[in-house]
């Protein structure tokens, strides 16, 4: 798998592969092919593999079934990092929000200081 490239390209792309060796007269059967993809996932997967070979027979488990898993598992994974930069957002704007405050008072503070100085 690609960096940055989501399950369905690499799928996709899967596909047209083992089509093209198919045409070659290279055949995989379902659990080679299952096997593959799972070894071709990124380190930061190996959690979600680990689980789909310990809780499911890979020798039955169909390919659609193992796609379907791992996109879920993309979404659930990208609603994550979603939901971290809202949060890194919401602390960012929080901590400006005193600067600001202090820039306007010290631009009151100026302007007193200002008529003070003009009445002197």
């Amino acid at each position: 798998m690609n960096e940055n490239e989501d399950i369905k390209s690499m799928f996709s792309r899967f596909t047209n592969i083992s089509n093209a060796l198919q045409a070659l007269d290279k055949t995989y059967s379902n659990s080679e092919m299952v096997r593959k993809i799972l070894r071709c996932l990124p380190k930061s997967w190996m959690p979600k593999v680990t689980a789909i070979e310990e809780a499911k027979n890979l020798d039955i488990l169909p390919l659609e079934d193992l796609l379907g898993s791992l996109m879920t598992h993309e979404l659930s994974m990208q609603k994550k990092d979603d939901d971290e930069e809202n949060e890194k957002k919401k602390n960012n704007i929080v901590a400006l929000k005193p600067s600001l405050l202090e820039d306007s008072e010290d631009d009151d503070e100026n302007e007193e200081l200002a008529l003070i100085t003009r009445k002197f």
